[in-house]
Order: C-alpha cells, then structure tokens, then sequence
C-alpha cells in the first residue's frame, strides 16, 4: 500500500485496489492536555483511543448501513486499528457539519451572551470549514454556495443526512441511558455516481456524549457502548 498523508488521530494509505485504508492513532484532539472533540489539533495522547475509537465507528457504520445511510466504510480490523473505506472527494478543502441538542464548547464560546451552558438545543446544525490556520471558521448557506464549495441541492442533502444520521445515533446512545450533546460529521463524494456519504469516523473522537452530569471520555464511551 502507498502512504499519502498523516492526519492528526489517523494515517492514510492508498491500498493496491484503490480503496483506501485509515490507520487510528492513540492521539486525540484537544488543548493543554485536555480532551476536546472540537479542537482542531492534537492535545494529547490516550493509550487504546485509536482501537476504542475504531470499535464505536465499526458499531455506528454498521448500524448506519442497516438503517440505508450512505457512507465510506467497507470493513474494519479491530486488532490492526484500521479501517477500509472507499476513496471520497471532499467538498472543497474539507467541510464539517456540527449537530447540537445541548449548548456547550465553541457554541458557548461565541453565543454565551445568549446561551446558558448545557442549555437545549433542538438539533441545531451548523457548517465549518477544515482550515486550521483560521481556527475552522464557521460558514452560512449563501457563502457555501457562492464559494461553490456546495450547491443547493448539495446544501439540502448534507443537511438532511445529518438530521437522520445525527438522530439515529443520539437513539443508540439513549439505549445505553447515555445523551449527545454535540457531534461532529463529515460528508464526500464517492463512487463513479458521486454520491454524498458519510466519511471519517464516528467515535468518542467527534462527540461529546453525557452519562447523566458527566461528560465521557472516549475510553469510557466506547465500553459501555460495545465492550
């Protein structure tokens, strides 16, 4: 296989099929040692968060699959912490869409004249750019269009996506006795179609999950959902 870039949590290779393999890392992301799924580089690192965060996106993706969602994900191998998926354009340099049920990090950063932490949210979804140089600037409808980094039509699939996504794994949580506050997705095209599907990870990595007051880790998470 051909080595094509390192990622902050993962490793990219390039397989001799032209699928592409992501190789989990124990680092994840987030600010003076502390864990922080918004961070947008590394903050430290967590023996088993690669392997643990590999198990709870195999769970998720497979669940998504059975409920017809569209994503990236071919296979997984627990004991190599890596994942298969197929290779996907991203939009732009890279787009992330934010789902929040509860007011907490960034959002309380930017609205806490407005906001209360922990204060619900009814699914409120936002779009970032990935550009770490400009801290992943949050962006509205009209720029994405404008911009061509998405058309409407695109607009409208992202967003729908991640409102069935989002509310699928928020009741798998709820399963467990366990509530999303916030999750992170992000979205490609892939295929000879080019359809949109989900792509990354799902993990303790790019969500903040509470058990009852607690905010769990990404170890934490990950047991009590497949361990």
């Amino acid at each position: 296989m051909k080595f094509i870039f390192k990622g902050k949590t993962k490793d990219v290779y390039e397989l001799d099929d032209g699928n592409i393999l992501l190789k989990f890392k124990d680092d994840v992301t987030g600010a003076d040692g502390v864990f922080d799924p918004g961070a947008n580089q590394v903050g430290l690192t967590i023996e088993g968060a690669g392997s643990a965060a590999l198990h709870l996106t195999e769970f998720f993706f497979d669940v998504l699959k059975k409920e017809g969602v569209p994503t990236h994900y071919i296979s997984a191998d627990l004991k190599e912490s890596s994942m298969t998926v197929y290779p996907a354009t991203p939009f732009g340099e890279g787009l992330e869409v934010i789902c929040r049920y509860r007011a907490v990090g960034s959002f309380i950063r930017r609205y806490g004249k407005y906001a209360t932490d922990g204060m619900s949210l009814d699914g409120l979804i936002e779009f970032t750019l990935k550009d770490d140089e400009r801290q992943d600037p949050l962006i509205t409808k009209d720029a994405l269009i404008m911009l061509e980094i998405l058309s409407e039509d695109e607009y409208e699939t992202l967003f729908s996506l991640t409102k069935t996504i989002c509310e699928i794994i928020k009741t798998e949580l709820a399963k467990k006795g366990l509530e999303l506050y916030d999750i992170k997705l992000e979205f490609g095209r892939i295929g000879l179609d080019g359809r949109i599907a989900l792509i990354d990870e799902l993990s303790g990595g790019n969500m903040r999950v509470y058990q009852g007051d607690k905010s769990l880790s990404p170890l934490e998470l990950t047991k009590i959902m497949v361990d």
